[in-house]
């Protein structure tokens, strides 16, 4: 046998010495062995960090049986794919069919033939060795499409930082922000990681307002102001409609964070919880920011001033229930706003960890 081979693991599980030994003596020059005689050991060593490449499973005691053993093996995530092969006494009816039904690949009959089980071995260990390579490819290649779509993200709201007023340290805030405050407010680590990302592209849609409107220093004539308020839509169709959860959130935070909760934000008009949360924690996340920070067209508040005001919107712009999340964030949020002042703009690249 060639080297990875002899470095395969088979775990021979049997409640009698002499069946182990017959296997043990055919598959021990060729394969790593480990040998138990009850279920619970099946279970623990299938299940540990370094588990066997293979299970030949054979009778076992009535606490733990092969039967029971077989089906726990198959329940649990950590041990399912490792191939199980039967091995029956002869004229033990429907004994074999049991062990397909349970979720084993194969079977094997006493008295063992060395040829067959070595056969039988080396097959079913050859497609579970393809099968795992295929996962990892599949899982590399899984990795690498999500970091691509990261990338993509961070650039929109990178490229949106051309049309506008504000320095690049704003996404990153305002990203930071966003996932401060849903951390506080419970949502689970896979939610706060998409939302992170997708919170760069909040504003994309700018690209697409002209310049007289996006960069004028006084204030917008109401004919002006609605074509501002197309950056929602515009960035909608931008990122536009995918499958790709990231892209979903990102699509929805662009067009939503502007909706206010009593219903008089826009596009659409949403009130309350139609708004979606990852919207309602990223328009508070927006406007702190905006309001904190200094633009062509106003200076900075203080802290205290745009904490108010964050507080007296709550219920009107913003959704009372986070409101909690907010002020838990703070200390955190102030740590993000002096790590990432505009007095370095443009000189932290996209990159946001």
């Amino acid at each position: 046998m060639n080297e990875p081979a002899a470095q395969q693991t088979i775990l021979i599980a049997d409640h009698f010495i002499k069946n182990i030994e017959a296997l043990r003596g055919i598959l021990a020059p060729h394969y790593r062995i480990l040998a138990v005689a009850n279920g619970q050991e099946v279970l623990r060593i299938a299940g540990s960090s370094n588990p066997p490449d293979l299970i030949l499973l054979g009778l076992l005691d009535s606490a733990c049986n092969h039967h029971h053993t077989c089906g726990q093996l198959k329940q649990n995530p950590a041990s399912r794919d490792i191939p199980v092969i039967f091995v029956t006494d002869p004229g033990a009816p429907g004994e074999e069919q049991a062990g397909l039904d349970l979720g084993a690949v194969d079977y094997i009959t006493r008295p063992v033939s060395a040829p067959l089980v070595l056969a039988r071995v080396r097959t079913h260990l050859a497609v579970y060795e393809h099968s795992r390579t295929l996962s990892r490819l599949v899982e590399q290649r899984t990795l690498e499409l999500e970091k691509l779509r990261l990338v993509m993200i961070r650039r929109l709201g990178r490229a949106a930082e051309y049309k506008d007023t504000e320095t690049g340290n704003h996404i990153i805030r305002m990203s930071h922000y966003s996932r401060l405050i849903a951390e506080a407010a419970g949502l689970d680590r896979h939610a706060v990681d998409i939302l992170f990302n997708a919170a760069p592209a909040h504003d994309v849609g700018k690209i697409g307002i002209p310049d007289n409107i996006m960069l004028k220093s006084d204030k917008l004539a109401p004919e002006e102001w609605d074509i501002m308020t197309q950056h929602t839509t515009f960035g909608a169709d931008i990122i536009g409609n995918h499958p790709d959860e990231l892209m979903q959130a990102a699509r929805t935070i662009a067009l939503s964070h502007h909706e206010r909760w009593d219903g008089s934000g826009y596009p659409q008009g949403l009130k309350g919880e139609q708004i979606p949360l990852i919207a309602r924690i990223a328009a508070i996340a927006d406007v702190f920011d905006a309001l904190s920070s200094s633009r062509l067209h106003k200076h900075a508040w203080s802290v205290e001033e745009s904490i108010r005001y964050i507080e007296q919107e709550s219920g009107a712009h913003f959704d009372p229930g986070l409101l909690p999340a907010f002020r838990l964030a703070l200390p955190a949020m102030l740590d993000i706003k002096d790590a990432y002042s505009d007095e370095f703009a443009m000189m932290i690249d996209v990159d946001l960890t």
